[in-house]
């Protein structure tokens, strides 16, 4: 049945809709990180860090696309751009299907991660819509939740698509996904930006936006602080494959032990969607940039003074606990950032995320890069990277009321 227009889903269906599409980009990273190997064997990679630009390529996509689904959205409405953006990645899915060299797949990821784009930044702008302040930190913790059950499965259910089959059904179960997500955001969420809401797309209205968005102190520093803190999740992920199933001998057993990490997250998430109607986004976040910091160094210097290396356990506490902080800063972060520009909801979604994902691609893939048969980079790369962020949440907040 086709929800009637203009009447807002029910929470539940809303959180686990936008969930679902913003789990697209999850899937599409993690169901893949156990054929990585197979994936540049069969496609002809000599280099072995060289299948981690099949994830850094699909987070390219993702930076360029935001810059446009953003803007759009603001002038036609939330749901044609996103309708393009899933076409998009079908396109891309099909690429990574029939690929028939390396090159192929990276130009089929880049085109995954600039469809998945649209409903990336668009769902932010439609939580945005509907919510502000603590109510929609609530909201983006809800959806995180739901969606971190996506990372902890999806390399299971990558591994066991390869006991059965090829690589290449993994994009086939992307195709299916995407077309069911597809289908339910058409019949049933209706449009959350009216037609007298809507700014009529020009140059220079994006140019004033643009510059809004940039001279805000408050949204350009939480952005900044959410760009260094994600830069060490996709250092992980990258190199995730490379430390559980090659440095410690985990094999068939990976998606096991990176689960287990995802759903740290995903309990972080559930806490801060009731914890932030008490405490506040701020606080959390301070507390949690602080916790990472500390384990991370102490850690560190564990694991540099270790031999032969740091134990299997250490690694899954030390992830536990700095995941766990993760699960309490993303949702926080992107809200405080989002907060100031209610008005320009679209593109300032659009700046936002591509500044966000700009850096933590950049820093992200020089984590991962630095990959040594040790996790001394990326767990040293959280530590500094927390520090950093820290440092940018104290300018932001030293002259400017916070949301």
């Amino acid at each position: 049945m086709t929800q009637d227009k203009g009447q807002p889903l029910r929470l539940g269906e809303f959180v686990s809709l936008m969930a679902l599409m913003t789990s697209l980009v999850a899937l599409s990273i993690d169901a893949m990180l156990p054929a990585l190997a197979d994936i540049g064997r069969d496609l002809g990679v000599s280099d072995a860090n060289e299948p981690q630009l099949v994830v850094s390529m699909l987070f390219l996509g993702l930076a360029v696309g935001q810059t446009i689904y953003g803007p759009l959205s603001d002038s036609i409405g939330r749901k044609a751009p996103i309708y393009a953006g899933l076409a998009i990645y079908l396109i891309g899915s099909l690429l990574c299907i029939f690929a028939w060299s390396f090159t192929a797949m990276l130009v089929g990821r880049f085109l995954q991660g600039l469809g998945v784009a649209a409903p990336r930044i668009v769902t932010m702008a439609m939580v945005r819509d509907q919510y502000a302040g603590n109510a929609m930190a609530r909201i983006m913790s809800l959806i995180m939740a739901v969606f971190i059950i996506v990372p902890a499965l999806a390399p299971a259910l990558g591994q066991g698509i390869l006991i059965i089959a090829e690589w290449r059904a993994i994009f086939g179960l992307l195709l299916t996904l995407a077309t069911i997500a597809f289908f339910w955001f058409s019949f049933r969420q209706p449009e959350t930006l009216p037609p007298g809401r809507r700014l009529p797309w020009s140059a220079r209205r994006f140019a004033t936006g643009l510059l809004e968005t940039l001279r805000n102190r408050v949204a350009i520093g939480y952005a900044v602080s959410a760009g260094l803190v994600f830069s060490g999740f996709i250092g992980y992920l990258t190199t995730a494959p490379q430390i559980f199933q090659t440095q410690y001998g985990l094999g068939a057993q990976f998606p096991i032990y990176f689960g287990g990490l995802a759903l740290a997250i995903g309990a972080a998430s559930l806490l801060n969607a009731r914890m932030v109607m008490k405490f506040g986004m701020q606080l959390l976040s301070r507390r949690s940039l602080q916790a990472q910091c500390v384990v991370s160094a102490l850690f560190f210097a564990y694991a540099w003074f270790a031999s032969p290396g740091l134990p299997l356990w250490a690694l899954m506490v030390w992830g536990s606990l700095v995941f766990f902080c993760h699960g309490l800063l993303i949702g926080n972060l992107n809200a405080m950032a989002m907060e100031p520009l209610g008005h320009i909801a679209g593109i300032g979604a659009a700046v936002i995320g591509t500044l966000t994902s700009i850096i933590s691609l950049t820093l992200g893939t020089a984590i991962s890069q630095a990959y040594d048969g040790t996790v001394l980079p990326l767990i040293g790369g959280f530590a500094v990277l927390g520090l950093a962020g820290l440092a940018v949440m104290a300018w932001t907040g030293r002259q400017v009321k916070q949301p």
